[in-house]
C-alpha cells in the first residue's frame, strides 16, 4: 500500500489508540465495521456485496499488516440498526443544539435523507419488528422525544431522542410514505415498507399535529409471517367445535365481535384459510389488508376514492363468489346488503363492535334490521378478547389471595391455584409473552331463531343459552387463568364481573 493510500484511508480510519471503531464515514461509504478485537486478531463485517471485487477487505488487510483478519457476512439492515441506535443515543453538542433551535427554518429536505435520520428510522422500525410490535409511536415530550413499542397490547418506552430530531423523524417517515413533508398543520396518513432479512413488513403511517410536535404512529403488516390457524388460537375444545359447525353452512352469517384489538381480523382470516378450497370461491374485503392469504381475492378498501366496504360488496355480489368476508359492518346500508347476501345463498363473515356474543343481536336491530331477517340469517356469534400468556421462563404457581379466592368460587373454580410471571430477559420484565384468547359463542337453533324471531328481551336469549350450556366469556377466562396460561390479574382487566 502506498503512502497515497494509507493517508487517504486514514482519513478515515481512526489509527490504533485513537477509537476502537472505524469512523462514521468509512463504515457508511464502504459497508465495513469492527465486530471484535482479541489481542493480534480482528473480526470485521461486511454487508453483503459491498466488497464485490474485493477492494474494500484487501485495502484493510494492507492497514492492519501483521494482524489476523476475520471477515463475517452481515446483513444491511443490522448495520442500519447498529448506526440508529448510536444516533437515537447520542446527543447532540449543546451549540448544535442551540443552532438548530435558532434556526428559522428547517431546511426539511435534507434533513429527511440526511444519513443518521435514515438510520434512526430503520433501526426504530426494524427494532420493532423483530421485537414483536403491533405499533411503534413516536412522539414528543416536553423536553425529549421518546419511542414505544406496542408489544402483547402494552405500550412500553424503548429509547428517547433529542427533541429536536422529531422533525427531521417525521420528515424522513413522510417521504417513506409518500407524503406532504411540508404539511404539518393537518392529519396525514399513508403506507411505507421496510425490508428486513429478506422479509417485507408494510407499515400503515398516521401523523397528527400536536402540542409538542407531531404524533407518529406506526402499525405493523407482516405479510410474509406465518398467521395462527384457527386451531391455534386457543378456542376450547367444545367452542371450536361449534365455530367449526358455524362457517360449514352454505350460506347465513357468521359475526365475531370484540373491542378494537381484540383479534376479530385474525380469527376472521384463520376462518377463511379453513375454508379456502378449489371448488368455493372466496372474496374478502379488508381495511387493510394484514395478511395475505392463499386461495382468497382480497380487496381494501380505499375511502379517498369512496371505495368503502357497501360499494365493493355491491360489486362483490357480481362475482359469483361462495363466500365473502366484509371485515366490519359499519352502518346500516353495509348490514342491509350483508343480510341479503347471506339470504341469496352466500356464507357472509363480518365483525360487529360490541361487548358480547348475545349483542349481536340487539346491534343489527339498531342497525334497521327486522327481527325476521335476524332470526333467518344468523348463523352464529364469537365474542372474544385478548389476554397476555404468563411468561414460559419466569412463572411460578401461588396461592389465591382472599379476593381472587371468592372471584374463583364464584364461577365454581374454588381451591384452585394461580400462576403469575416474576419478570425475566425473556419477557423483558413484564411476566407476560405472547397472547392467548377468551372467547364465547352461540350458534342459532330452530328454538332460538324463534325467540329471536319474536324480538324476546335479551335476558331471555341468555337464559336460553345458559340452559344449553353456553359458557361465558368470564367462566372460559377462569378456565385459562386456573389452567397456567394466563393471570387472574389479566382476566379482571379485560372482562366485566
Amino acid at each position: 500500500m502506498s503512502e497515497f493510500e494509507r493517508a487517504a484511508i486514514e482519513d478515515y480510519l481512526p489509527l490504533p489508540g485513537k477509537g476502537s471503531q472505524y469512523a462514521r464515514d468509512y463504515i457508511e461509504a464502504n459497508g465495513a465495521i469492527k465486530l471484535r478485537e482479541d489481542g493480534e486478531a480482528l473480526w470485521i463485517g461486511l454487508v453483503q456485496g459491498a466488497d464485490a471485487d474485493g477492494a474494500v477487505s484487501e485495502s484493510l488487510r494492507n492497514f492492519h499488516r501483521g494482524r489476523k483478519l476475520h471477515f463475517r457476512k452481515i446483513d444491511k439492515a443490522e448495520l442500519a440498526a447498529y448506526l440508529g441506535k448510536e444516533d437515537g443515543e447520542t446527543a447532540p453538542a449543546g451549540a448544535e443544539k442551540a443552532r438548530a433551535e435558532e434556526a428559522p427554518r428547517i431546511e426539511l429536505d435534507r434533513l429527511a435523507n440526511d444519513a443518521p435520520i435514515v438510520n434512526l428510522v430503520s433501526s426504530i422500525c426494524i427494532d420493532g419488528i423483530r421485537g414483536g410490535a403491533s405499533d411503534i409511536h413516536i412522539e414528543a415530550l416536553s423536553d425529549a422525544g421518546r419511542v414505544r413499542y406496542r408489544i402483547d397490547g402494552f405500550l412500553r418506552t424503548v429509547r428517547s431522542f433529542d427533541k429536536a430530531k422529531l422533525a427531521a423523524i417525521s420528515s424522513r417517515i413522510k417521504v417513506m410514505a409518500n407524503l406532504d413533508i411540508m404539511e404539518r398543520r393537518m392529519p396525514q396518513d399513508g403506507r411505507m415498507s421496510v425490508d428486513i432479512g429478506g422479509d417485507r413488513v408494510d407499515l400503515r403511517v398516521s401523523i397528527v399535529p400536536a402540542a409538542g410536535g407531531e404524533s407518529i404512529a406506526l402499525r405493523l403488516f407482516n405479510k410474509s409471517s406465518s398467521p395462527l390457524t384457527l386451531d391455534r388460537l386457543g378456542f376450547a375444545a367444545g367452542q371450536f367445535e361449534l365455530v367449526g359447525s358455524m362457517i360449514a353452512k352454505p350460506y347465513g352469517l357468521v359475526l365475531v365481535t370484540g373491542p378494537t384489538g381484540s383479534g376479530k381480523t385474525t380469527t376472521l382470516g384463520a376462518m377463511l384459510r379453513l375454508i379456502a378450497s378449489e371448488s368455493v370461491k372466496v372474496v374478502s374485503i379488508e381495511d387493510p389488508i394484514e395478511y395475505l392469504i392463499d386461495g382468497v381475492n382480497q380487496i381494501q378498501t380505499n375511502e379517498r376514492i369512496r371505495l368503502g366496504f357497501e360499494t365493493i360488496l355491491r360489486r362483490v355480489l357480481r362475482q359469483d363468489p361462495n363466500v365473502i368476508m366484509v371485515g366490519e359492518i359499519r352502518d346500516s346500508a353495509t348490514a342491509e346488503l350483508a343480510l341479503r347476501a347471506a339470504m341469496t345463498g352466500h356464507l357472509v363473515l363480518s365483525t360487529l363492535h360490541t361487548n358480547d356474543s348475545l349483542s349481536v343481536i340487539p346491534r343489527l336491530r339498531n342497525l334497521g334490521i327486522e327481527p325476521y331477517l335476524i332470526a333467518s340469517v344468523l348463523r352464529g356469534a364469537i365474542a372474544q378478547r385478548l389476554v397476555r400468556r404468563v411468561c414460559s421462563d419466569c412463572r411460578r404457581e401461588r396461592a389465591a389471595t382472599k379476593a381472587e379466592a371468592a372471584l374463583l368460587r364464584k364461577y365454581g373454580f374454588g381451591g384452585k391455584k394461580l400462576v403469575s410471571g416474576e419478570g425475566c430477559e425473556a419477557c423483558g420484565g413484564s411476566g407476560y409473552r405472547g397472547r392467548v384468547l377468551v372467547s364465547e359463542s352461540f350458534a342459532v337453533d330452530r328454538e332460538l331463531g324463534e325467540m329471536i324471531a319474536r324480538d324476546e328481551r335479551s335476558s331471555a336469549l341468555a337464559a336460553y343459552l345458559a340452559e344449553r350450556g353456553m359458557e361465558s366469556l368470564a367462566r372460559d377466562g377462569m378456565t385459562k387463568a386456573t389452567s397456567g396460561l394466563t393471570s387472574l390479574a389479566e382476566i379482571e382487566r379485560e372482562l366485566e364481573f
